[in-house]
């Protein structure tokens, strides 16, 4: 008897189609979920579930879940891909998606449209969640498998049912402290701004179906200017409190530990564990980064002296190559992290090129990427907070020298800068003076900037030079000022170069002043060398400073004009230009011309609130 030969694949396929030619779609989704419920008998059977999968979820897409049944499809499929069950509620309209430790309740229309999403906890009675109903009604559920997963993720601990809920109930006692550690210093009339740079643990939002509760603390002077024009709009750096797995157990507490706090209280008085009810758990919490964060190993040192628990699988890298591929990273996507000069361009300033060493081997200037920070108690919260914030200040500024457009050829029109590390949160900027020339061999002298980061609100600027005559004529505290307003190193060097080209035409024109009475009113045209070496009509140098003024000049009598009439005629395209040249022009300028009367953001006598509304204030004047 000759053996049965096997179909061919083309011939299963027509079988299959006569097969069901004639059959509605119901019944085929009906027949592949029967397939998928049915128990894995062996392995070889886990490849053929994957094209039935695939199968069944296009079918669900093209759907487009707008009917009852369909969506109740939806969401069991969903369901059943994060691992988790569901079932019909005995009305019809409602699905339940259930695990061992949570359930969700959506609650449906006959027609289809979503009426109301809860989630309920351990112990806890079934919360709306206002995030998942808006995904549910946007028909977005790529989005709501995500938050499916990341509930599962709060319960991903190895352990019994009671180990998952005691774990589920120290993370919800710890969101409970940091709550009330929010709260201490919170004063009427501060806003999100204030409270992400100056409160204890940032700016707190709670935890929100499967999203963990986030602490943002730090946010630059461009994302504040960007939060002022669209209030919640602008995301700063943040971390999120999750609770993971530790190889050794620790002592968590079942209930609050700050009890009845007082505002303006420092938040340190904690009850001792001994006074609750507590539970040993092989845990930990942690304050999740986002995106991996590059600190000093000092830094990382320091927590894990404050927090008393060690980070592993470190590894030291030079810090600056670490930051340049982290900044890299969001501003471009093209692999750019082996580079190390970038071109920054600014309004009203020839371009900068900016070369960042990254070649320093010492121990102390070097860090580590980091996804997450352990800690135990709540009480090390607000210093954790304060020394991400330091971190992020230092970052903020290094990170403002980089750019996705990279050199790769010299060039004589840009300006040349060198940024290298000095000591810990300490870093100097190389450049070579713009103005003079060293005749004995032909090259521009170099001068350098120093910029400390103290901490996140104390940054210092000390410029030093080598010039005889004085020609640096910056003071320290006005580079000082201007880097606190803008916390980037390209709008400091501007204000360096502009402040010299000013200060050298000034010169100029006051030793030119006793013969110009005798003279014809003219150009002035006395040359300075640049720092190539060519000859740099004094005209030009500063022909930013008198365009400035002439176009002032013609917008004020424009204005004078619409006051004493009461009425403006139509602006032509030059009149539009010249004034919209005119308000480029001055904002650049205002920054050094504001800094001498501006708030001094360092004065004690200043509350934090005013601070950051000052802050505000001149980044909206620098970003014009």
């Amino acid at each position: 008897m000759d053996p049965v030969k096997p179909a061919s694949s083309n011939a299963i396929i027509e079988t299959l189609h006569l097969k069901f030619s004639q059959k509605p779609w119901k019944e085929t989704m009906k027949l592949v979920r029967l397939c998928l419920d049915k128990p894995r008998m062996a392995t070889s059977t886990a490849a053929s579930d994957c094209p039935l999968t695939t199968c069944l979820e296009k079918m669900q897409r093209a759907l487009n879940a707008e009917s009852l049944s369909t969506v109740m499809n939806r969401l069991e499929f969903l369901s059943k891909q994060k691992g988790l069950n569901s079932y019909v509620g005995p009305n019809g309209t409602a699905c339940y998606i259930t695990s061992e430790m949570f359930y969700i309740e959506i609650n449906l229309e006959t027609d289809g449209n979503v009426k109301d999403v809860k989630v309920a906890h351990p112990g806890k009675s079934p919360l709306t969640c206002a995030d998942l109903l808006q995904l549910l009604r946007a028909r977005n559920y790529d989005a709501f498998g995500k938050i499916l997963e990341k509930l599962l993720n709060l319960y991903q601990i190895p352990g019994s049912s009671e180990t998952k809920m005691n774990i589920y109930i120290a993370l919800s006692t710890l969101e409970k402290d940091l709550f009330s550690l929010s709260a201490l210093n919170r004063l009427p009339g501060m806003d999100r701004v204030a409270e992400i740079l100056y409160g204890k643990v940032g700016y707190l939002r709670p935890r929100t179906g499967g999203i963990p509760m986030s602490l943002e603390f730090w946010l630059s002077p461009y994302q504040i200017l960007e939060e002022q024009l669209n209030p919640g709009q602008m995301c700063g750096m943040k971390v999120f409190l999750t609770m993971g797995v530790s190889d050794a157990k620790h002592t968590f507490p079942l209930a609050p530990l700050l009890v009845n706090p007082v505002t303006g209280d420092d938040g340190r008085n904690f009850l001792p564990l001994t006074e609750v009810v507590c539970v040993d758990l092989s845990a930990c919490f942690f304050l999740k980064f986002w995106r991996p964060f590059p600190m000093f190993l000092s830094s990382i040192h320091e927590l894990q002296k404050l927090t008393g628990i060690p980070m592993d699988k470190l590894k030291p890298a030079p810090l600056h190559e670490l930051i340049v591929q982290h900044a890299l990273s969001e501003k471009c996507k093209d692999d750019l992290t082996m580079n190390s000069s970038f071109i920054v361009s600014l309004p009203d300033c020839q371009k900068h090129s900016y070369f960042i060493d990254n070649t320093s081997k010492r121990s102390d200037l070097t860090g580590a990427i980091v996804g997450q920070l352990p800690f135990l108690h709540p009480k090390c919260v607000p210093d954790m907070i304060e020394i991400l914030r330091h971190q992020a200040a230092y970052n903020t500024l290094i990170s403002s020298c980089t750019s996705a457009n990279i050199e790769h050829e010299d060039s004589s029109e840009l300006l040349y800068f060198e940024v290298s590390q000095q000591k810990f949160g300490s870093f100097s900027i190389t450049f070579k003076h713009p103005l003079e020339e060293n005749l004995a061999c032909g090259m521009s002298r170099e001068e350098n900037v120093v910029i400390n980061v103290l901490s996140s609100r104390e940054v210092g600027c000390t410029l030093h030079t080598v010039s005889d005559d004085g020609a640096l004529n910056c003071s320290n505290d006005f580079l000082t000022k201007v880097l606190k307003r803008c916390m980037s190193v390209p709008v400091l060097m501007r204000a360096i170069f502009k402040k010299l080209t000013q200060q050298k035409v000034d010169e100029a024109m006051q030793s030119s002043e006793g013969t110009s009475e005798q003279k014809p009113k003219g150009t002035y045209q006395s040359k300075v060398s640049d720092s190539s070496g060519n000859g740099l009509q004094s005209a030009g140098a500063s022909n930013c400073t008198e365009e400035s003024l002439s176009e002032t000049s013609r917008q004020a009598s424009f204005c004078n004009s619409m006051e004493e009439n009461g009425s403006v005629e139509p602006l032509d395209d030059s009149m539009e230009e010249n004034i919209s040249s005119a308000s480029l022009q001055l904002s650049s300028d205002t920054v050094e011309e504001t800094t001498s009367v501006s708030l001094d953001t360092s004065s004690e006598d200043n509350h934090p609130i005013d601070d950051v509304q000052a802050s505000v204030k001149n980044t909206e004047i620098l970003c014009e």
